[in-house]
């Protein structure tokens, strides 16, 4: 028999892959030309050519000791190095090689940070509509996550809540900023009052608060809008951080974990947060890989094919009369559903081969997230049925 904890798991798996699934089913009935999966954030768009390369000249090389053997939990010293000095030339950080640690992706790099900060019953807060994952990797390690109603007016987080709900078990909040499941990217002035406020209860309550940023969509950025660099305006903050988006590599699993010497017990923290790394069965990020995006960290996937899809699918479904903000990062688009249950109306999509993830699955019924990180074709396939869609509910 599975564990009581798995067997729940199991029972409540995630929406978005069990649409993903079904999005397979339905292609084998009707044609994958006319299915259109907007459920998973899978890029469509080409890792660059520096990455293909980057790779292939890693092999051919480096010593096959240096490819292909252990290291240090924390990743490759100079990689380590390297990276650390491109996050300070391009945010105006001071960080080192002994600040980064190298991960099996964001997830990876979170529930490292997750298992080094939580005892049992710590409190992890969140603002809906978030990533429905952070469910289970606070859970992971027996925290409490907390909810905080999300603000569907702009969808920037509800902050007079936010402070309301800090308590003495609050151990970290998480940050995803440009936002999974809105695009919404969270403004500077949004970022410093947030920073306000966690000072303040930290010194009331005599405790450390952490703000974890979880940033894997930091390059995917529209229309010129800046993504506030975190540690820049609260000490207690530890960057989560991935190439999955801004190289198109979700299946190699990297990324890393940036931990600044200011944030309070910072020898402790970065000696655990290895030690988590190595029992929580990563051991270390894949070593090639890890190589590889050394030789291209200024490289970037071409961001107007996105911006292309955004514009196609936002203007249209406001010109059907769909209510959605427009998404300013990331690849999604997250609109009013056209009845009270979200979950009705991504049944109804259904109907007509759109496969769409109710906002529930993100703590914010009554909403939708479509995934634009598609081909630009199937959007234009798909605004027929879009239009259909709503007509119904006219």
């Amino acid at each position: 028999m599975i564990s009581e904890k798995m067997a729940e798991l199991v029972q409540n798996s995630s929406v978005i892959r069990a649409m993903f699934e079904e999005g397979k089913r339905l292609s084998e009935i009707h044609g994958a030309e006319n299915v259109f999966d907007f459920s998973l954030g899978n890029p469509s768009v080409e890792p660059p050519e520096a990455v293909k390369k980057a790779l292939l000249d890693v092999i051919n090389d480096e010593n096959s000791n240096l490819v292909h053997g252990y290291m240090n939990n924390s990743g490759y010293e100079d990689v380590r190095e390297q990276i650390a000095g491109h996050i300070n030339k391009n945010f105006g950080t001071y960080f080192q090689g002994n600040n980064i640690i190298m991960t099996v992706g964001a997830a990876g790099g979170l529930n490292v940070i997750l298992k080094t900060l939580l005892n049992p019953g710590d409190e992890v807060i969140v603002f809906a509509p978030f990533f429905g994952e952070y469910r289970n990797y606070v859970s992971n390690f027996d925290g409490k996550l907390v909810v905080i109603t999300p603000n569907t007016v702009d969808f920037q987080p509800n902050l007079q809540e936010f402070e309301e709900r800090i308590t003495a078990r609050t151990k970290a909040i998480i940050v995803n900023t440009p936002n999974n499941p809105t695009g919404v990217v969270y403004s500077e002035q949004t970022v410093k009052d947030l920073a306000s406020i966690l000072e303040k209860k930290q010194k009331e309550l005599g405790t450390s608060i952490y703000m974890i940023s979880d940033e894997p969509y930091r390059e995917l950025a529209y229309d010129g809008v800046e993504v506030p660099y975190l540690t820049n305006y609260y000490n207690n903050t530890i960057v989560g951080y991935s190439y999955s988006k801004s190289l198109s590599l979700p299946g190699e699993r990297i990324g890393y974990l940036v931990i600044p010497k200011e944030v309070d017990d910072f020898s402790e923290v970065v000696q655990a947060a290895n030690v988590a790394n190595r029992i929580l069965g990563y051991v270390n990020a894949p070593s090639l890989i890890q190589r590889a995006v050394a030789r291209c960290l200024d490289s970037k996937v071409e961001l107007e094919l996105y911006n292309r899809n955004r514009e196609l699918l936002y203007n249209n479904l406001v010109d059907y009369g769909y209510n959605c903000v427009k998404p300013q990062g990331a690849f999604y688009l997250f609109a009013q559903a056209l009845e009270e249950d979200d979950k009705a109306f991504a049944t109804r999509a259904k109907k007509y081969n759109l496969l769409i993830v109710p906002g529930s699955s993100f703590g914010c019924p009554g909403y939708c997230r479509i995934a634009y990180c598609v081909d630009y074709a199937m959007i234009e396939r798909s605004l027929p049925k879009f239009k259909e869609l709503a007509e119904e509910y006219k």
